[in-house]
C-alpha cells in the first residue's frame, strides 16, 4: 500500500521533526548527485539545520557556483533594467499616438458640429460637405427602414386585433340566438297550457245550473204523485 498524502506544515514533535529532517536531508543531497551526473548539471546545495548545522553538496564548488550566481543575478537585473526602459519609452510612444488620434478625432467631431471651420480650405470643406451628405442618407435609410418596419408591426396588430373582433362578434350572435332559442321554447311551453276563457266559464256553470233546476222541477211531481197516493190508501182504509 502507499503512502497517505500528508499535510506539509510544522511537526510539532521535536524527535518526529528530526527524524523527518533526516530522512528528507538525505533524499534531496540524493536527488541533487542524480540530477548532476544525469544531467551534466551544476548544483551547488546548502542546508542548515534547525541547530545551525550546515550540509552541502556541490559538483563543482559551492562558492565558484555562488559567484556565477551573483554574475547571473546582475545581467539579469541590468536586462531586466534596460527592458525596463525600453518598454517605458514604448509605453510613452503609445501614448502620443493615442493622444493625437484622439485630438484628431475631437477636431473632426468640432467640424462636423459646423464649428472650428475657418482653418479649413475649400477642398476640406468639400470633403466635409460630402461626409455630412453620406451621413444625412444613411440616417435617413435607418430612420425608414425603422418607420417600414414599426408600419408592418402595426398592421400585423391590426389584422389581430381584426380577427379578435370578428371572433367576439360570433361569439355575441351565438349567446344571442342561444337567448332567442331559449325565450321561444319558453312561450311554447306556455301555449300548451289551457287557457281560462269567462266566456265558456260562464256557458258551463249556467248549463249545469239549469240541468240542476231541471232536475228538481222532475223531481216535485213524483213527490205530490206518491204523496196523493199515500192520502188516498188512507182514505181508502178509514172506508
Amino acid at each position: 500500500m502507499g503512502r497517505g498524502k500528508i499535510e506539509i506544515k510544522r511537526i510539532e514533535n521535536t524527535t518526529s521533526r528530526q527524524v523527518t529532517f533526516c530522512k528528507r536531508r538525505n533524499g534531496l543531497l540524493k536527488k541533487a548527485y542524480e540530477l548532476s551526473v544525469l544531467c551534466d548539471a551544476e548544483i551547488a546545495l546548502v542546508v542548515f539545520s534547525a541547530r545551525g548545522r550546515l550540509y552541502e553538496y556541490s559538483n563543482n564548488s559551492v562558492r565558484s557556483t555562488i559567484e556565477r550566481y551573483k554574475k547571473a543575478c546582475s545581467n539579469n537585473s541590468n536586462s531586466s533594467s534596460a527592458v525596463e526602459i525600453n518598454s517605458h519609452q514604448y509605453y510613452q510612444q503609445e501614448a502620443a499616438k493615442l493622444r493625437h488620434q484622439i485630438q484628431i478625432l475631437q477636431n473632426a467631431n468640432r467640424h462636423l458640429m459646423g464649428e472650428s471651420l475657418s482653418n479649413l480650405s475649400v477642398k476640406e470643406l468639400k470633403q466635409l460637405e460630402n461626409r455630412l451628405e453620406r451621413g444625412i442618407t444613411r440616417i435617413r435609410s435607418k430612420k425608414h427602414e425603422q418607420l417600414f418596419a414599426e408600419i408592418d408591426y402595426m398592421q400585423k396588430r391590426e389584422a389581430d386585433l381584426q380577427n379578435d373582433n370578428m371572433y367576439l362578434r360570433a361569439k355575441i350572435a351565438e349567446s344571442e340566438r342561444a337567448q332567442q332559442a331559449s325565450m321561444v321554447s319558453g312561450g311554447a311551453e306556455l301555449d300548451t297550457l289551457p287557457t281560462f276563457d269567462s266566456r265558456n266559464y260562464y256557458h258551463v256553470n249556467m248549463l249545469e245550473a239549469a240541468s240542476h233546476h231541471y232536475s228538481q222541477h222532475q223531481d216535485q211531481p213524483t213527490l205530490h204523485l206518491g204523496y196523493e197516493i199515500k192520502a188516498n190508501q188512507g182514505s181508502k182504509n178509514l172506508l
